[in-house]
């Protein structure tokens, strides 16, 4: 097994992968794939920001299947290298923070573009009971060349807007790849997400779980490599707001789904009795149907929302809502069916006195603006009843797992 070199100030301690040793308070992650060009300049500053701060601490390359000598020029430096099979940015942490034997533990990128001098702020907020510290480069400072300007003007400021609107976090850079963590922190944030997204996944687990979490300064400078770096800037940045979305319902189906009803019941509302002139524009049945489609709409958004939320709080993707499960002691499959039966009836009967009108014609043409202003509404309760009484059994299914 690999073992972590004596250092000559003894802040260093050699403990053997997969024990554990109480001495050990601070573990430096550094996943690496092909990093030959920086890794030891990486593993040198990590390991000098420690010795100086008296930090007894090891630091683990977390190799992602390196082909380039990484692994050697890390071993022969002192760092304990653990090799994960499973490709990704996530999995190669994941890979060495499970490897990690500290109280605390920091990863950063091992392209040498993050100045790991900082380590010692990092450790500070963290043994004043913070669980989760991020780096802030906006606030410390980004160095000529480091970001392309894609990423610092749209897509960072963007996603970080979007992840502190909906999880409320106080982290302003999302994506900042200097954090630390205390360890048991991590084991109750139970991460998945084996991508680049797996920054994005901490930090919404934090503030999903009221973590304590808080930033910290740095600075980004441009990496040491010569060759193109791993992030993928489209399709990397689509993941993180795609993770964004999904692991908040509320915004991706609740408040649309809410706004879309709203609309639709006030502006259906104020065409229901009769037509309705704005200017030279007339509103009439037609816009009427639109309105009941968005009402449908919203009702199923909405219906998703309470879905999606059960099905990720069961698979342990989320942790328990108390007000979901005091609302979920009210909405009984039987509750459901009783709502759903009684809009049901209420369409069944305005289809009913729809088709009193045709047969008083004897079934012949209509007077279309009068006549679909009940066949509208009667098609609305109709459908709305129905998918009342299915969702209420769906509803019933995900939580057979939780019963």
């Amino acid at each position: 097994m690999a073992t972590l070199a004596l250092a000559t100030r003894d802040l260093y301690v050699p403990v053997a992968a997969g024990q554990i040793h109480e001495e050990v308070e601070l573990s430096v992650v550094l996943p690496c794939l092909n990093e030959a060009e920086t890794i030891a300049l990486c593993i040198l500053k990590a390991r000098g920001a420690i010795e100086s701060a008296g930090i007894r601490g090891e630091i683990i390359v977390a190799d992602n299947g390196s082909t380039d000598g990484s692994t050697s020029i890390a071993g022969s430096l002192g760092a304990i290298v653990v090799h994960v099979q499973t490709k990704g940015y996530g999995s190669a942490l994941m890979g060495g923070i499970a490897a990690a034997r500290g109280r605390y533990v920091i990863m950063g990128d091992a392209d040498a573009s993050y100045d790991f001098n900082d380590i010692p702020r990092f450790v500070e907020k963290l043994r004043l009971g913070h669980d989760l510290v991020v780096g802030n480069r906006f606030r410390g400072g980004i160095l000529p060349g480091a970001m392309p300007a894609l990423h610092r003007y749209l897509g960072n400021p963007v996603l970080s807007t979007i992840g502190k609107l909906f999880f409320k976090s106080p982290c302003s850079d999302f994506h900042c790849g200097l954090r630390a963590f205390s360890k048991t922190a991590y084991e109750r944030m139970a991460l998945r997400t084996t991508g680049m997204e797996f920054a994005s996944e901490m930090i919404v687990k934090a503030s999903l779980l009221r973590m304590s979490a808080c930033e910290v300064p740095t600075s980004l400078a441009p990496d040491g490599r010569n060759r193109a770096p791993h992030l993928r800037t489209w399709s990397d940045g689509w993941r993180h707001l795609r993770f964004l979305l999904l692991y908040s319902p509320r915004w991706l189906f609740l408040y649309p789904g809410i706004v879309l009803m709203m609309v639709g019941i006030l502006v259906g509302a104020w065409l229901l009795p009769g037509p309705r002139k704005v200017g030279r524009v007339v509103f009439d049945v037609h816009t009427l149907l639109y309105a009941t489609v968005a009402i449908l709409l919203g009702f199923q958004a909405i219906a998703f929302a309470v879905f999606t939320k059960l099905f990720v709080v069961a698979e342990g993707l989320h942790p328990p809502l108390s007000r979901l499960g005091r609302l979920s002691r009210f909405i009984s499959l039987e509750a459901g069916l009783f709502a759903g039966s009684i809009v049901t009836a209420i369409g069944l009967v305005g289809s009913i006195y729809a088709m009193h009108i045709w047969s008083s014609v004897h079934f012949g043409p209509l007077e279309i603006s009068r006549t679909l202003r009940i066949a509208i509404p009667a098609s609305l309760f109709l459908t709305l009843g129905v998918q009342s009484i299915f969702f209420s059994f769906f509803l019933s299914v995900l939580r057979l797992r939780r019963q």
